[in-house]
């Protein structure tokens, strides 16, 4: 029913993969920037103090002290009192204290106490979150003059949006 294909020359037209080139040349004295790996602290850890850096940390220990990455992963068994500021942080764990970040996940098992800073929030159902949820205020953008092609009118409705209120 099945019959063996002796082909030979469709095997000897794939080359070795160590006799391939790479199909961009780089420029002569410039790297290519490689993507930096998540630094991990596993379970089992505690660490006392501040954490800062910009790259991407994940963490599942138990952390007393602020955190300043670029991405924050707290792990289901991670613990934190303190402050995280990050572009995006997602809360498996705990976290008693204030979140400031563009994005902020918090899953189904994450408990937090404190304000909440973001851009955009999104909560799993199962998640808890004693705090308040404050939205990042853009920048408005430069006035057109009215009745200018492609301006809008100005409709108030009457109330005012969020703003981030930070203790003196």
């Amino acid at each position: 029913m099945f019959a063996k294909k002796n082909d030979t020359a469709s095997a000897s037209a794939i080359p070795p993969l160590a006799s391939m080139e790479p199909t961009q040349a780089a420029a002569p004295g410039a790297s290519q920037p490689r993507p930096r790996p998540a630094s991990m602290i596993a379970q089992g850890v505690a660490i006392k103090g501040d954490v800062t850096g910009d790259g991407e940390l994940h963490l599942d220990c138990v952390l007393q002290g602020d955190i300043r990455v670029g991405k924050l992963v707290l792990g289901p068994n991670a613990r934190v009192e303190g402050a995280l500021f990050a572009q995006v942080v997602e809360v498996h764990g705990r976290v008693v204290g204030a979140i400031s970040a563009k994005q902020v996940r918090l899953y189904g098992t994450a408990v937090v106490e404190g304000d909440i800073t973001h851009e955009q929030l999104a909560m799993e159902t199962g998640a808890e979150f004693q705090g308040r949820s404050l939205k990042f205020q853009r920048p408005a953008a430069p006035a057109q003059p009215a009745g200018a092609p492609g301006s809008l009118p100005v409709v108030s409705s009457g109330h005012m949006p969020a703003q981030a209120v930070y203790p003196e």
